[in-house]
């Protein structure tokens, strides 16, 4: 039975994948820093090869971001399950989750509770799937609004590709009294309190064959020591937090 839900699960992945890469496969993937963590992964000979102008156009309508485990995530999820005392115990926050592995290293960690959020449904479907492969609990959401419980640490992994996002790091300073940020683009964070605590080389699977500057992942702790009650926060704000990110103009 567990291996007919899974068979299942994976055809649903490719079918979604597929509508960015017609043939594309998805295949189960040990990590390389993290091996205990397996995940269900574009095949590696699907990225390493030119693509036509119209399966670019596909990849950029529907970009599979879920389906590639970005070294910033596998970089982070290491940290977490090398240093598992950082959320054991603790409700988790894996914002931009794509595959979820962050959220699955936060489990795997002794997390008391784990949400990965992510916009994309077929990120979500991704990440059950990937919960349900490493037999862990992570609950999903699509927007911060709509969480409703205290989070006692946030983890983002590859979140600030793009500049309007940087939004998020004054952001998350006012939903957690910690966040834990891995990012490969940002050589420094000017926002305080982050700081950067480590670099961790480590590569995207499958293998996009990056600079290597994009290998070099650097992880960045704040801690603010305040808890904050998202749902208080709301009503005292008389907006969701989907108003207040369509005020800022960023989305995720």
């Amino acid at each position: 039975m567990e291996r007919a839900v899974n068979e299942s699960r994976v055809t649903a992945l490719e079918a979604s994948v597929h509508r960015a890469l017609a043939g594309a496969t998805i295949t189960e993937k040990a990590l390389d820093l993290c091996p205990e963590v397996r995940l269900h992964l574009m095949g590696s000979g699907n990225m390493q090869r030119r693509f036509s102008a119209e399966e670019t156009r596909a990849i950029l309508a529907h970009p599979p971001y879920w389906a590639l485990c970005w070294a910033s995530g596998q970089a982070l999820a290491w940290h977490v399950l090398r240093n598992k005392s950082l959320v054991r115990g603790k409700r988790i926050l894996d914002f931009g989750a794509g595959s979820g592995v962050v959220a699955i290293a936060a489990a795997m960690g002794g997390a008391a509770r784990v949400i990965a959020c992510d916009h994309d449904p077929d990120a979500i479907a991704a990440i059950r799937a990937n919960a349900a492969l490493n037999k862990v609990q992570v609950e999903t959401c699509r927007s911060l609004d709509d969480l409703s419980v205290e989070i006692d640490l946030i983890l983002a992994a590859d979140v600030f590709y793009d500049r309007e996002n940087y939004y998020f790091l004054h952001k998350f300073l006012e939903l957690a009294p910690e966040i834990l940020v891995a990012d490969s683009r940002i050589k420094v964070i000017e926002v305080s309190p982050y700081r950067r605590v480590t670099e961790i080389t480590t590569s995207t699977i499958p293998d996009l064959d990056e600079y290597d500057e994009f290998k070099r992942v650097g992880i960045y702790r704040a801690f603010t020591g305040k808890h904050v009650n998202l749902w208080q926060y709301c009503k005292e704000e008389a907006c969701s937090y989907k108003e207040l990110l369509a005020q800022s103009g960023d989305s995720m």
